[in-house]
């Protein structure tokens, strides 16, 4: 077994890469005039919208291994099962936004942004596994509730994105507010 700050430390690089990797896909147009800018403004949503998915996962992946002590094999396995989700991130949101929202690539997104919700699911039973349930992570996640609806927002939003794809990204949107706020759960564990 070893401590968190190892893991800490890659996924904090990798999630850096992938950010990098999402603001290059921005094109800078030729030209000055703002005009120039307008057809940019899907590609611009997209990436706005999956920066600040990447925070939020960011930031409740800091609070997450603010509550576990130590990892194991599983819990190292489940990271990277999230990082790879993650860096699936830069190619949908990319496809989302270069198609204007269509309904393919907004399903992928959507599934993409299932699967990041899943593999962050088996983190967290993971750890939990691993420290127990009456550990400090055990106690804060208990309650599932705003997991368990952002699953099923997605899972409707990828069924919608084929008749109204523009409501699959509300719900998207919808989502990345709920998780907006910090989760509390592991903050009132800690103190």
């Amino acid at each position: 077994m070893m401590k968190t700050g190892r893991l800490e430390a890659f996924s904090d690089g990798v999630l850096a890469i992938v950010i990098t990797i999402m603001v290059l896909e921005l094109k800078v147009p030729e030209g000055s005039e703002f005009a120039i800018l307008y057809p940019l403004i899907p590609k611009f949503l997209s990436y706005m919208l999956s920066f600040i998915y990447l925070g939020i996962y960011w930031n409740n992946h800091h609070h997450l291994f603010q509550a576990i002590e130590r990892v194991n094999g599983k819990v190292l396995w489940a990271n990277l099962a999230l990082l790879f989700a993650l860096s699936l991130i830069p190619f949908t949101t990319t496809w989302m936004g270069e198609n204007h929202f269509e309904n393919n690539p907004v399903a992928l997104y959507g599934i993409n942004l299932l699967l990041c919700a899943i593999t962050f699911l088996i983190l967290e039973r993971s750890a939990i596994n691993h420290e127990g349930k009456n550990s400090k992570i055990g106690l804060a996640l208990q309650n599932k509730t705003k997991e368990i609806l952002s699953i099923i927002i997605y899972i409707v939003g990828v069924a919608l994105s084929y008749f109204f794809p523009i409501i699959s990204i509300l719900g998207y949107g919808l989502v990345a507010i709920m998780w907006l706020i910090p989760d509390s759960r592991i903050e009132k564990q800690l103190k």
